[in-house]
């Protein structure tokens, strides 16, 4: 299993992992209060589960020729979104950014 803390304007809103068989969960922090990560995924709800890769995250990974870079420069499969997430999780344009959590 890997995980990713997940920020909204600098603050730790919630945890991203992701599950042998593709499963991925986010879930909100108890004590977080701010601004929801996503319109898709709003504070009512704590936790969500996704089959694949969660789409507002795949949303947030870089295409083309910045993602031709990141994957000879990262050494990182075309596949694995996961790894290009934390890869670039903290220089991503707009409110999220994403770091490894050391498990």
């Amino acid at each position: 299993m890997r995980s990713a803390q997940v920020y909204v304007m600098g603050e730790l809103a919630g945890v991203l992992k992701e599950f042998t068989g593709g499963k991925h969960v986010f879930r909100y922090l108890d004590t977080y209060e701010g601004s929801p990560v996503s319109l898709t995924m709003p504070l009512s709800q704590q936790e969500y589960s996704f089959d694949g890769f969660p789409a507002f995250f795949e949303g947030l990974l870089p295409e083309g020729d910045m993602l031709e870079g990141l994957l000879r420069q990262c050494k990182i499969d075309r596949t694995d979104l996961f790894a290009q997430l934390i890869s670039v999780g903290r220089e991503m344009v707009g409110t999220v950014t994403v770091t490894e959590e050391n498990t």
